[in-house]
């Protein structure tokens, strides 16, 4: 009796220096517990478009926060199920649970560890990974704090929206998007499953990484529902057996990164490191359809030029080892180096014949191309093909899969393609597509791409003339300039086709891109009168040569900038300035910063009169109905076009500018290290067909515009003047009188 006097005097000791070194030294020096009773997520910064699709997020950590009453109830007694069954019995810390779990543990069964849901929000929230008796008594003094601090569901918010999934994503919400691009409402149970199953062990469950282990947690997961009844048999039966699709990246609602890069260099700016953790929305002017409509044109058009100039070759070879898991090594470590590009898939040939490839993919699947899918490279498969074009195995290509789930070889275009398209009234962006591939090439060739414009120039040049007298009805000599001087030109411009037709009206030349004609209608009205007319329509006058080549677009301008001069023929005459966010707000929806649409047509912002506006319209229409743009008119069926094509000097440039209704959008493709684009191809062929697929879709449902003659123009004589040249005034010929002679 007196020993187990004394050992029980000497755990009474022990007991009272455990609770006072608790209660004395552990209790007064843990943390408040602001970050759950006032809890702030750290909320990526997420970009929008007008009309509420997702184009990018940034920041460490994939999150959405999302009440617990708007949580699917699946999901939440899955993870009840699997984590704490009597969360809502206990308080905080639950002994009859643990229990349990050991007795489990013991008989070799399923079990739920011994933290309880609170346990583990403590231990999230304040404590580290170490696992001390230390820490331990922490966890326990935090959770009975917790729980008498918040209601079971607030606490049930917290751990779900809080806890680490893997792939750098917290929360349940985060983690749908992650991993199945579906929020929590989408998911079926047996995703919900799967995405309960991996706290226990964020890298070991991960389904991206390890879908094997995660679709053996995933069913651990179901049987524990099943085996508490929350679950029917046929339920369980249907989630084990439905096929799930795993994405692993976050899938924006349209392509737009160009876009969101933009919108995130301007909010870090303003916002510094908040940007990325405080739940910032911003709402920009881009339309979703519109965006994705262009999207889909840069790259098809981009795409279908690189085909047109032939094959270049596998990207790279290496040597397929003999041991198979060698080779899948080999495999996977080349292919990491050669990251799909959208449909465009990187794969390693394994199998080649004259009639059919194999090639893997990275995902291990197997691609096999034949028939048709072989004719782009078709001179790869040659016996006789040079050693760095030659398909062999361990050659690393390029393949697409079409509609009907057939292969075909393909590569990465080389050349650039850009486009954008602005309200010609307010100047809110609607589409942009800075280039090929942003993760490729991150260089936005929308707004930061200073090129020559080619012929897009010459209506700007035409507009000066206008004031000066002429018409689109003034005749002028299309003859190349030497041939009526009869002396050698240092420097001598020519048609683009090589062919002069003599006195021809200004329309027509305009409509049909006659560079001389240009040269001399600048040359007639004076290098510095159009320098100096530029700046009306937002060009940068020092970008652009004060000599006759000016008229011949050797100047240079961004395709952004570009537009919005075209913008100036296409509202009437005012200048518009591109803007593209329209509201930021913060995580509870209190707006930060609006920019209000602008007020349209302030005479303060006209730049040139409504007169010239109407004029040039005509001019431009024509181009769109009988000249180098009329496939615009005929593919897409509408008579209110008007635009200009460029080309310039040896094809290093194509362009098309152009608009209808109230938008105005300009298509440009080139190289970024400048070369020709090919003998053959010019502003038609090249961002011609960009502009028309994108503006299908922008003008979808809207009426064909039409323009009234404002006052001071009249038709009197057989095209549109202004009044004050009429009955013999202004410019009627040019260059008439000047006597052709043979070139020197």
């Amino acid at each position: 009796m007196k020993w187990i006097a004394a050992i029980v005097a000497s755990l009474g000791i022990i007991a009272a220096g455990v609770l006072a070194y608790v209660f004395l030294v552990l209790a007064p020096n843990l943390p408040p517990l602001d970050a759950v009773t006032d809890y702030r997520p750290k909320i990526p910064l997420r970009i929008y478009t007008a009309d509420n699709a997702l184009i990018g997020e940034f920041g460490e950590e994939h999150r959405e926060f999302v009440p617990i009453k708007e949580i699917p109830e699946k999901l939440k007694t899955a993870l009840l199920s699997t984590e704490d069954e009597r969360f809502y019995e206990h308080s905080g810390i639950d002994f009859i649970g643990a229990g349990r779990a050991v007795l489990a543990d013991l008989r070799g069964g399923f079990h739920q560890g011994a933290s309880t849901i609170t346990m583990q929000v403590a231990r999230n929230f304040f404590l580290s990974q170490e696992k001390t008796v230390n820490r331990k008594l922490k966890e326990l003094l935090l959770t009975t704090r917790i729980e008498a601090a918040l209601s079971k569901d607030q606490i049930l918010e917290l751990y779900m929206n809080q806890i680490y999934l893997g792939q750098r994503t917290h929360g349940f919400a985060g983690a749908a998007r992650t991993y199945f691009n579906k929020s929590l409402n989408e998911l079926s149970l047996a995703e919900a499953a799967m995405l309960v199953g991996i706290p226990k062990n964020p890298v070991r469950h991960n389904p991206v990484s390890n879908f094997q282990k995660a679709k053996q947690r995933q069913e651990v997961v179901l049987k524990l529902m099943l085996n508490r009844g929350v679950i029917t048999e046929a339920q369980y039966d249907q989630a084990i057996h439905e096929r799930i699709t795993v994405t692993g990246k976050q899938i924006y609602d349209t392509h737009a990164d160009y876009v969101a890069e933009m919108v995130r260099q301007k909010i870090v700016d303003e916002y510094k490191e908040q940007a990325y953790t405080s739940g910032i929305k911003v709402y920009t002017t881009l339309l979703k359809a519109d965006q994705e409509a262009a999207y889909e044109a840069v790259r098809n058009n981009v795409m279908a030029y690189d085909q047109r100039h032939g094959y270049r070759g596998p990207e790279a070879f290496i040597q397929l080892p003999a041991d198979e898991d060698e080779r899948d090594d080999a495999i996977d470590e080349v292919l990491r180096k050669h990251p799909s590009s959208d449909k465009l898939q990187a794969a390693v040939v394994t199998e080649v014949s004259s009639k059919v490839i194999k090639a893997e993919l990275v995902n291990g699947d197997t691609a096999v191309v034949d028939g048709d899918g072989l004719k782009f490279a078709a001179n790869a498969l040659q016996a006789k093909a040079k050693s760095s074009l030659k398909i062999v195995p361990g050659a690393v290509i390029r393949v697409i899969q079409d509609t009907k789930k057939r292969w075909s070889i393909s590569q990465l275009p080389e050349v650039e393609g850009a486009y954008v398209a602005l309200n010609a009234e307010t100047g809110a962006y609607s589409a942009l597509i800075g280039g090929f591939d942003f993760n490729r090439k991150k260089f936005n060739h929308v707004t930061s791409a200073w090129r020559q414009p080619g012929s897009s120039i010459k209506p700007f040049i035409y507009s000066a003339a206008l004031e000066k007298g002429f018409s689109p009805a003034t005749l002028i000599n299309d003859v190349q300039l030497s041939a009526t001087t009869g002396t050698l030109l240092r420097w001598d411009p020519r048609n683009d086709d090589g062919k002069y037709d003599g006195p021809i009206s200004m329309r027509t030349a305009l409509a049909q891109s006659k560079n001389v004609v240009s040269v001399r209608i600048l040359k007639a009205i004076g290098v510095d009168t159009a320098h100096n007319w530029l700046p009306r329509f937002g060009f940068n006058k020092e970008k652009h040569p004060d000599d006759l080549t000016m008229a011949l677009g050797t100047g240079a301008v961004t395709p952004a900038q570009l537009a919005a001069g075209y913008a100036v023929f296409a509202n009437g005459g005012y200048q518009i300035t591109p803007w593209l966010i329209s509201k930021v707000v913060d995580a509870k929806g209190k707006v930060l910063s609006e920019n209000k649409v602008p007020v349209i047509a302030q005479e303060d912002a006209r730049v040139i009169d409504g007169r010239n506006a109407f004029v040039m319209h005509s001019l431009l229409s024509e181009v769109t109905r009988s000249g180098t743009g009329a496939s615009a008119s005929a593919r897409l069926g509408r008579h209110d076009l008007a635009g200009k094509t460029g080309t310039t000097s040896d094809a290093v440039d194509g362009w098309f500018a152009g608009y209808a209704a109230n938008v105005v959008a300009v298509a440009w493709m080139g190289y970024d290290d400048p070369k020709s684009l090919g003998g053959r191809e010019f502003g038609s062929t090249l961002a011609l067909p960009i502009w028309i697929d994108s503006m299908r879709a922008s003008l979808a449902g809207k009426a064909e515009s039409q323009r009234s003659a404002p006052d001071g123009v009249s038709n009197a004589e057989g095209d549109w003047m202004y009044v004050e040249f009429l009955n013999g005034g202004g410019v009627k010929t040019l260059d008439m009188d000047e006597a052709v002679s043979p070139p020197p």
